[in-house]
């Protein structure tokens, strides 16, 4: 691992270091997971949003004529 500086505000340092999880496991192992989790939450609204503008403009005409064609298998 590489140490890192980051500049905090006191009050939100000071509420950071008064939690339960950070006296426990230590402030660096709480500021990496709410990293990772951060970084977890955006790469999925970004896939989340690349969903929603590929289909938002709906079925391409060339797919159109296919749609019908689709069916499941009887059982």
């Amino acid at each position: 691992m590489k140490p890192v500086q980051i500049t905090m505000d006191e009050g939100l340092l000071e509420r950071l270091d008064a939690d339960e999880e950070v006296k426990r496991d230590g402030r660096s192992v709480v500021i990496r997971r709410a990293i990772a989790e951060y970084l977890k939450a955006r790469r999925k609204r970004r896939t989340a949003d690349s969903y929603r503008r590929g289909y938002a403009a709906g079925v391409s005409e060339e797919l159109v004529e296919w749609v019908g064609e689709a069916a499941w298998p009887d059982e």
